[in-house]
């Protein structure tokens, strides 16, 4: 359904709320502040085990104690530990090639071609061994789609499409139709090969299937990667393959990629054995270490009320330090991503500490939401507060640094009672709701929110609208001019940016959270929604 879609308890309790309610006002300045300094080279991209992630830790957890926030960790602290397990591929050593074919196998080169980490926690795996191509790699009942049709995949590599298969005139609504759905994300992928035995997934990598550049999706495997200690062990090899790294692979198995590709659009492909084999040896540096989660309460002031809960989430870490291939070190500094949420997230605790809601409100900064939505996972699995009595979760990633809009993105909120609640604080601020959109790149499934609505919270993240006040080319380019600055050295803070827009994103999701929080009952999901796994 659409958003007009309202249930009657829900319509009731909008219905409540007053069309011009003061509520606490969220300043630009510490908002202007907080970005600026935190997206600064001196907290060296805030990068997870690093210097500048520690160092952001320590500046959220001053600024909560100096804002009035009350310590919602264990001990009176505002730290919750979270436990990660980091690996970094040591390219010198690891020595990886394709044997056998038809023809000479492709020498690829890391990084260029392909890259790859183990996701087992071992500082040594020994691989030599077969490759298959499993098509989506995909096994969904409720769609009658299985890419592995009983093989026996233990022990094999399996070269995997990304995304998830696309609809036909036949199936328009098929995986969602062109939304991406979990079955699409790279995380599922590399779960349903380790069921199935396999040793490893390198997942072939196009512009059109991921939204991403080559660039974008292996840069990562130049700097540590992060899982959360204590974890069911991943696949000994993970990775990504270049398109036109596959497409020698494939020529060299006598294959042609392209007609596998489109068998693989069928029900009936069975998975394709290349008759080549990945032989060599991975070594990676293996260390555990403790990151933080960030946690400040206000607490409700209604008695039976207080013990319920709504959380606001913004992750504070970004890429920190990476040295490419090249030898040279440099920041990826995370303006945009995200040091505009955690920024806001701070100058909405300052108003919220002013004015206390029914019930009590939660702001969390999360870590290694950038290797996984580790620090929201981690959370849900240790909650601060019991997830039963947690109303709802609203997270900010990536904010409105462009200008002011005439409408709001609450995409996701739809999915539960968030959605009607939504609509009416957008239209008490004089927006309107940003129209629903094919959320082809997954977006829903790729921040904290969608650890909360997993674990069963009403959960969605307040994105910008799409309707700015000021329509010039000059406002539309700088939009667009983002997508090239995304996980780019380049996403740096800009002082002449009109953060009046992502002011509003701040105070928008504060005014909401408090019509949550006031209202008689918590949010419930839709019937149906597969993420309302929690009984109120």
């Amino acid at each position: 359904m659409g958003w007009g879609w309202m249930p009657t308890q829900v319509q009731a309790q909008a219905a409540t709320l007053k069309p011009h309610a003061q509520g606490p006002e969220v300043d630009e300045a510490p908002l202007r502040a907080h970005l600026a300094l935190l997206s600064s080279d001196l907290f060296e991209g805030r990068g997870t085990g690093q210097r500048g992630g520690d160092l952001t830790v320590a500046y959220l957890e001053t600024q909560a104690k100096v804002l009035g926030l009350q310590p919602a960790a264990p001990g009176g602290s505002y730290r919750q530990a979270v436990r990660l397990l980091g690996t970094r591929t040591l390219q010198a050593q690891s020595q990886l090639q394709i044997e056998g074919g038809k023809t000479a196998a492709p020498l690829l080169k890391f990084g260029a071609d392909w890259v790859y980490s183990s996701g087992n926690g071992q500082a040594l795996n020994a691989v030599a061994d077969e490759l298959v191509f499993a098509g989506y790699g995909i096994t969904a009942p409720e769609e009658r789609w299985d890419d592995f049709k009983g093989q026996d995949l233990s022990g094999k590599i399996l070269i995997v499409l990304a995304n998830d298969p696309y609809p036909t005139e036949a199936e328009p609504g098929r995986f969602a139709g062109k939304a991406m759905t979990i079955y699409g994300r790279r995380g599922y992928k590399y779960e349903e090969a380790l069921r199935r035995g396999a040793k490893g997934v390198l997942v072939l990598h196009t512009e059109a299937s991921t939204l991403s550049s080559w660039s974008v999706v292996s840069q990562g495997a130049f700097s540590e990667q992060f899982q959360l200690d204590g974890a069911s062990p991943g696949l000994p090899l993970q990775g990504w393959i270049s398109e036109p790294a596959a497409q020698q692979l494939f020529q060299a198995a006598g294959l042609d990629l392209d007609a596998l590709r489109a068998r693989a659009e069928t029900r009936e492909f069975q998975p394709v054995p290349l008759g080549l084999r990945l032989k060599g040896e991975l070594h990676a540096a293996v260390r555990r270490l403790e990151q933080f989660n960030v946690a400040g309460l206000v607490p409700g002031s209604d008695p039976k009320l207080k013990d319920e809960l709504v959380i606001y989430t913004a992750h504070w870490d970004h890429l920190g330090k990476i040295r490419g291939s090249d030898g040279q070190e440099q920041i990826f500094n995370g303006a945009v991503d995200n040091a505009s949420g955690t920024a806001a997230l701070l100058a909405m605790a300052q108003a919220a500490v002013r004015q206390p809601a029914r019930r009590s409100q939660m702001f969390l900064w999360v870590a290694a939401e950038e290797q996984g939505l580790l620090g929201s996972a981690w959370y849900t699995q240790a909650p601060l507060w019991p997830l039963a009595r947690t109303a709802a979760s609203l997270n900010l990633d990536t904010l409105n640094f462009v200008g002011r809009t005439r409408d709001i993105g609450a995409h996701g909120a739809e999915r539960s009672d968030l959605g009607a609640v939504a609509a009416q604080v957008a239209g008490q601020m004089g927006l309107s709701i940003a129209p629903p959109r094919v959320d082809v790149g997954g977006y829903y499934f790729r921040s904290d929110h969608f650890s909360f609505a997993k674990a069963g919270v009403p959960a969605f993240s307040v994105s910008s609208g799409g309707q700015y006040l000021d329509e010039s080319p000059a406002v539309a380019e700088k939009r667009r001019a983002y997508g090239k600055r995304y996980h780019q050295p380049s996403d740096q803070y800009d002082p002449s940016w009109d953060l009046a827009g992502m002011r509003e994103q701040a105070q928008y999701t504060l005014k909401l959270g408090r019509a949550v929080a006031d209202a008689e009952a918590m949010p419930a999901w839709r019937t149906g929604d597969p993420f309302g796994a929690i009984k109120r």
